[in-house]
């Protein structure tokens, strides 16, 4: 019989005694079969811990995230379909990579280096998202999954020169990465081999209550932005800048996004029919990411705040889910069940000088690093 010192019998109990920590995990799955019979698959990022998140191939799109409550109670937040054949025919881009150039283009037209581009139509008489087979429409490849400490999944895809009539090769990846402190991190890249213009974020639709659990009007936002970016009736910026002081654009208080939403003094809230409009963070990218929004669901206490270094954050208040989406827990969705937030360059970019920049250029690189930052506020409920 070997025996033991006291010291290791005591360190024996105390690992019996104590569970061992859940170890970080990502894993793959098939999500569902495309038409040509090209697998879509599914990336499961798990900490451990309840904070998961899932992420498909067909859009690069976040499909699932679940965070505790103010209880510890763990609830999926995104806004999502449970089957292939209803993000082929989505309208809503749940969850999507959009680009090349998202948010919307003006007639579909921009000029680049003395030649004019035409891109297809697809919303007003413009080109929304990168046109009717955008990044939100592709299937992205898996280039990596990391499993421990940090899980996350790569996902590229290779837009061909003429793509949606954009010039140039575009080589697009973005990375989905599960950090400590229930933190969330997509980070796209992008070069080409032509000069272009990129524009790609995030089309996650949020509802800190819970995914189908209704409207989200009684969250308190929060926007650190002077102006907006006010547009024509068909959603399209004037190319001029509008103070929010005094409007119902105002967010620099915490305010809840319902508040003014309805009150029809403003044109912007009818063109938009609700808010959908790009709020100026800054007239310029910003050397390090820093607080575009923060929202606090009351009822539940969920927090999230989104940082970035884009210039641009388009608010969207859900105004077109219309009741012909079904999401996984069955709910149907309607106006108002979610909440969208798009840290990008401007709309319209191209054609508005004054807006800045949207060119790219071989040797050079494309990056919109996004991190959503989750944490709960103590208290009573709703």
């Amino acid at each position: 019989m070997i025996k033991h010192s006291g010291w290791y019998a005591l360190a024996m109990s105390l690992l019996i005694a104590t569970p061992m920590a859940s170890a970080a995990t990502a894993s793959r799955a098939v999500f569902g079969t495309m038409p040509d019979g090209r697998k879509v698959y599914v990336v499961t990022l798990d900490d451990g811990h309840g904070f998961t998140a899932r992420v498909i191939s067909l859009g690069a799109a976040l499909q699932w995230l679940t965070l505790p409550d103010r209880n510890g109670k763990f609830t999926d937040v995104v806004l999502a379909y449970n089957n292939l054949h209803d993000y082929l025919t989505d309208p809503q881009y749940f969850g999507a990579s959009v680009g090349r150039y998202a948010n919307r283009i003006a007639k579909g037209r921009f000029t680049l280096d003395g030649k004019q581009y035409q891109l297809p139509i697809n919303n007003n008489g413009n080109t929304l998202h990168g046109g009717k087979r955008g990044f939100n429409m592709v299937d992205w490849k898996i280039l990596k999954i990391v499993k421990s400490p940090d899980p996350s999944v790569t996902m590229q895809y290779i837009s061909p020169s003429g793509d949606q009539g954009f010039p140039g090769k575009l080589t697009a990846t973005a990375t989905y990465t599960l950090k400590a402190g229930h933190k969330l991190e997509i980070d796209y890249t992008a070069i080409t081999d032509a000069p272009t213009i990129v524009n790609i974020t995030n089309h996650t639709y949020w509802n800190l209550s819970g995914e189908g659990s209704g409207s989200v009007l009684d969250d308190i936002l929060t926007i650190p932005a002077n102006e907006i970016t006010p547009t024509d009736a068909t959603q399209i910026p004037t190319g001029k800048f509008m103070p929010v002081a005094g409007t119902d654009f105002d967010f620099r208080k915490p305010k809840p996004i319902g508040q003014d939403i309805r009150d029809g003094k403003d044109i912007q809230l009818i063109y938009g029919h609700g808010y959908d409009m790009n709020w100026v963070i800054s007239r310029h990218k910003a050397p390090a990411p820093r607080l575009m929004a923060k929202v606090v669901d009351p009822h539940s206490g969920r927090v999230l705040e989104l940082y970035s270094r884009q210039p641009g954050l388009q608010f969207y208040s859900g105004n077109y889910l219309d009741g012909t989406s079904v999401g996984p827990s069955g709910h149907i969705y309607r106006q108002g069940d979610a909440f969208v937030l798009e840290p990008q360059l401007f709309p319209d970019t191209p054609n508005h000088p004054n807006f800045g920049s949207a060119v790219l250029l071989p040797g050079q690189t494309y990056h919109n690093d996004i991190t959503y930052v989750f944490s709960v506020e103590k208290g009573k409920g709703g």
